[in-house]
């Protein structure tokens, strides 16, 4: 329960709304570093966290894979000048969304479930390839943030093994931490 309160009080204390400006996007290293900003890594790690929460125990791996391969398509779109308004909010969102996944548990339906991971990664796909400049490498670049990505997924998955014990309450306390988190995201775009 102690560990379980931490996280839920790390989880509400997100600053770094947007880590999609004022950063480098030439090469792999970039890529690797990227997703340690606040508003990627809860997204990455509530990925998982639900995956392992709401999926049978031979699916898990669906809610990662879902958001990997989608986000690598709305980089690739992002990359070639496809945009959306409102991306960073939408991106902000999506860790409140993720937050209330995890509130919902098993109610949602698992093929819900990966629809909104879906959308919520080509969000944050089309964020990275937009920020591209010309002449960067974007296969390097894309390397470097699904690999550091998946590891974010993994953390996820392993933190929830560890809570699966937990009662359904705790669970919605760390969902509402990290809708909480995705809200104060958005309030300070």
């Amino acid at each position: 329960m102690k560990r379980t309160l931490s996280l839920a009080a790390l989880l509400g204390a997100a600053t770094a709304a947007s880590a999609h400006t004022g950063h480098g996007t030439h090469g792999l290293l970039e890529g690797l570093a990227h997703p340690l900003a606040m508003d990627h890594l809860l997204a990455m790690v509530a990925v998982g966290l639900w995956s392992a929460l709401a999926l049978p125990a031979g699916r898990r791996l669906a809610g990662p894979a879902t958001f990997l391969a989608a986000m690598a398509a709305g980089a690739a779109l992002g990359a070639l000048g496809v945009g959306l308004p409102l991306v960073e909010q939408g991106i902000a969102l999506s860790v409140g969304l993720f937050g209330a996944m995890l509130m919902a548990g098993r109610l949602l339906p698992a093929g819900a479930g990966l629809v909104a991971v879906a959308v919520a990664a080509v969000l944050h796909g089309l964020a990275h390839g937009a920020e591209l400049p010309a002449g960067a490498s974007f296969a390097g670049y894309a390397a470097g943030f699904l690999a550091t990505s998946a590891l974010l997924h993994g953390a996820g998955l392993g933190l929830a093994t560890r809570l699966q014990g937990l009662t359904l309450r705790v669970w919605q306390i760390v969902g509402g931490a990290l809708g909480l988190a995705g809200l104060t995201l958005l309030a300070r775009l």
